[in-house]
């Protein structure tokens, strides 16, 4: 009751700095382990790594950390899930691995950044989206061009065109993994 009188009034709770830590290093350890569990059934189904491209499994858990307990925790989601998981699977591939730092870091700080808007949280997702693949395809043109980077900027737009579904699922359960989770976590004022 209290968290909805806060939000009528305009006030956005905040979590402790403990809760946001503990809320970084949980998003960024489902980021780790959701691409796992995507690839292991991708791999069993004959698809191998497609359907990770497809679902984008490491993107929710960052961009509900972000919503969730604000930028600087979304922000170290998507800066420390891409290289733990590097670390431990070699995935992403080390060419792929600074530019997925960079657009989950962007998504993660995004989201935390929109919390307090007014837009409807549908509006929220798409813009947080655009952000993170736009700051990737920025990154990806000065690695190519200025820095030669293998990764070709035809990856842009094969990227977007592989994970549409797990662009159309960030839609349908960002918003519902978002107040599920808010109901259940304290703020303090």
């Amino acid at each position: 009751m209290e968290q909805v009188k806060m939000k009528r009034a305009g006030v956005v709770p905040r979590l402790s700095i403990k809760a946001q830590t503990l809320a970084a290093l949980a998003a960024a350890g489902m980021a780790v382990a959701l691409p796992q569990l995507v690839h292991a059934l991708g791999a069993f189904a004959g698809l191998g790594t497609g359907l990770g491209e497809l679902l984008l499994p490491m993107h929710l858990p960052v961009m509900l950390a972000g919503f969730v307990a604000g930028p600087w925790a979304g922000a170290a989601a998507g800066l420390l899930a891409p290289m733990v998981s590097h670390l431990l699977s070699g995935m992403p591939l080390a060419a792929m691995l600074p530019f997925m730092v960079i657009e989950l870091t962007v998504y993660g700080m995004a989201a935390g950044l929109l919390k307090p808007s007014a837009l409807p949280m549908f509006g929220k997702v798409v813009l947080v989206q655009f952000a993170g693949r736009a700051v990737r395809a920025v990154a990806i043109l000065l690695g190519f061009y200025l820095l030669q980077s293998k990764v070709a900027p035809a990856v842009i737009w094969t990227s977007i065109a592989a994970g549409w579904a797990g662009i159309l699922l960030q839609w349908a359960l960002l918003p519902l993994l978002i107040k599920w989770t808010e109901r259940r976590i304290p703020h303090e004022g």
